[in-house]
């Protein structure tokens, strides 16, 4: 298992397919904040407080830790910070199954249920964040910094 999640292709592969995921959602939240934070609200794991600061800036951090790791810049750095998103996405995901919450997700604007596609989804993209943290992804990559 570790060769195949050491491949440099697979990891290429990998880095492209969250980078465009996270890019794209980042980009659909941006456009509409007031429905975003409503997702956000709608988990009722939030203090109110806090929603509209946080759907103003996780689509953000979403699209420059996105368009990073599209480039290859700082790969694992960027995988870690996708990573720990994702692990706060699985985590409310589950949390809202468990209590029988029937809403939408919030993650590529509407339409997009909160279920078990979902979090199988967040885990294969957790999954690949943590080969891209342990063994990095170097070709195709704008980084400057020599490896060995």
């Amino acid at each position: 298992m570790k060769k195949i999640f050491s491949n440099q292709y697979f990891l290429l592969f990998g880095r492209i397919v969250i980078a465009i995921v996270f890019i794209y959602a980042g980009a659909e939240k941006i456009t509409d904040p007031k429905g975003f934070s409503q997702a956000i609200y709608n988990y009722k794991l939030l203090p109110i407080q806090t929603i509209n600061f946080l759907a103003i800036t996780l689509p953000w951090s979403e699209i420059i830790s996105g368009i990073l790791l599209l480039f290859g810049i700082s790969v694992k750095e960027n995988a870690s910070i996708i990573a720990s998103l994702l692990f706060v996405f699985i985590v409310a995901v589950a949390l809202s199954l468990i209590r029988g919450l029937d809403i939408d997700c919030g993650c590529f604007g509407k339409g997009n249920p909160v279920g078990w596609k979902k979090l199988g989804e967040n885990t294969l993209m957790l999954i690949i964040c943590i080969a891209l943290m342990a063994f990095d992804s170097k070709i195709f990559t704008l980084n400057t910094k020599k490896t060995d």
